[in-house]
């Protein structure tokens, strides 16, 4: 009677901390992400700032995101070694460190503007640290919930992402244009601070209830394949990056192009930002918890695909149009930006769902490792992508950067899985 109040106990602590734990992961994804999706936004005030043409621009942009993608696997393979807790505590330490010094010695003062080398090597830093974050927390949430339950919860640890975007986006402009970089680092390095706080006060692994115990003895594991060695998981991972490079042409010069092509303002374009964070983040809630109840991950991934492909297509046709104009009139710069917000949102809604999925086939004790696949591949693409779309515009122009972000979303649905065939009545559904 005593071990089955005990058990008991268990299971009820755990039901009700699990939900700090998932407070935990949001809050050190969004912390991170107001940096790597934040710094982005302020990137007309970057160029003026450090005195940088569009190539540099792009380049200092997609150094943070190299240093991510760097950094992604050695964390995610640390975190299933290790466990989550050391990783992010370790982690969201040295990030916040890293984003004090820049605040110290890389922001532009009156007489001093810090040369390309500096600043980039500094965001490549943050890059690097920062990187943790991301395997070691979305191992967390699968460790402290069910199958049942995975796909909202992650998808709720994946809002962090537009969560810290919009944050971003509504602080660090306005922060930038009146107080000045050393502001817009010390800040972001407050957030880093405050949830390695929480971390350190919440984050452990869950106790063995009797249920876990009886089933470990009653179905032992088989050995499941290495994750760097599953080819449906290179599949998944493939498709998650190449969907990202049009997503990341908006987060990284959405407001280059609304400043430069619609003639935007910085309230306006901060505006425009926090719509396209917030909407992703509303639809990242409910595709998790939809196709929780569904069952129908694949279909999903599938569907939002497609739908990228023809809202980056629509976006291109009507810039098409804009530029036609003799100049652009209050109507159609309103389309234009309601059309980019939609367009970001579109491309933005899956990564919950698309990261259950790849997580479910690794298998909770590999999920670190297969984040950080799928992490790398992404920040791979926020590396690359800024720095091609200025040799794009280049020879180009914003209409063929959108038609090859539509390309983008058509090649990576080429690679996500195809949906599982209905199972007989009284079998489970595979994932």
């Amino acid at each position: 009677m005593a071990s089955s109040a005990i058990a008991a106990n268990a299971t009820l602590n755990n039901r009700r901390h699990r939900w700090k734990v998932l407070g935990v992961g949001v809050a050190a994804n969004a912390s991170f992400s107001a940096a790597f999706s934040g710094i982005p936004t302020t990137a007309v005030l970057i160029r003026s700032g450090y005195h940088l043409g569009n190539a540099e621009l792009g380049l200092v942009l997609g150094l943070m995101g190299l240093g991510i993608a760097l950094s992604e696997l050695p964390w995610g393979l640390l975190t299933d070694r290790w466990g989550d807790r050391p990783v992010l505590l370790s982690g969201l330490a040295t990030t916040a460190a890293a984003l004090a010094l820049m605040a110290l010695f890389v922001a532009p003062v009156p007489g001093n503007v810090p040369g390309l080398p500096l600043l980039g090597a500094g965001l490549l830093l943050v890059g690097l640290l920062g990187g943790s974050v991301n395997g070691s927390s979305g191992r967390a949430v699968m460790t402290w919930f069910g199958e049942g339950e995975r796909g909202m919860a992650m998808s709720i640890r994946q809002t962090a992402v537009p969560l810290g975007g919009a944050t971003g986006a509504l602080i660090l402009p306005m922060l930038a244009a009146h107080a000045g970089f050393t502001a817009v680092y010390g800040v972001l390095a407050l957030f880093c601070a405050v949830t390695l706080f929480f971390t350190w006060l919440w984050l452990y692994e869950p106790a063995a209830t009797g249920a876990d115990k009886t089933h470990a003895a009653q179905h032992p594991s088989a050995p499941a394949p290495a994750p760097l060695k599953d080819r449906q998981l290179w599949r998944i991972v493939a498709a998650i990056g190449i969907l990202c490079a049009p997503q990341f042409a908006i987060l990284s010069f959405g407001t280059v192009f609304l400043h430069d092509f619609g003639h935007a303002g910085i309230a306006a374009i901060t505006v425009a930002m926090a719509t396209l964070q917030c909407g992703a983040m509303v639809m990242r809630v409910w595709s998790g918890r939809w196709t929780d109840r569904k069952h129908n991950r694949r279909e999903f991934l599938r569907f939002c695909t497609i739908a990228s492909a023809i809202a980056f297509a629509a976006l291109a046709a009507l810039v098409t149009l804009a530029g036609q104009l003799p100049n652009i009139g209050p109507v159609m710069a309103t389309l234009l930006v309601a059309m980019l917000v939609l367009t970001g949102v579109s491309v933005s809604a899956w990564h919950g769902v698309a990261y259950t999925e790849l997580a479910t086939i690794a298998g909770a004790r590999s999920a670190g490792t297969a984040l950080g696949m799928a992490n790398t591949s992404v920040f791979v693409m926020c590396f690359l992508t800024p720095l091609a779309i200025p040799h794009i515009l280049t020879f180009g122009s914003w209409p063929a950067v959108w038609l090859l972000g539509s390309a983008c979303a058509l090649t990576a649905l080429q690679f996500f899985p195809k949906p599982v065939q209905a199972a007989p009545a009284g079998v489970p559904c595979p994932q």
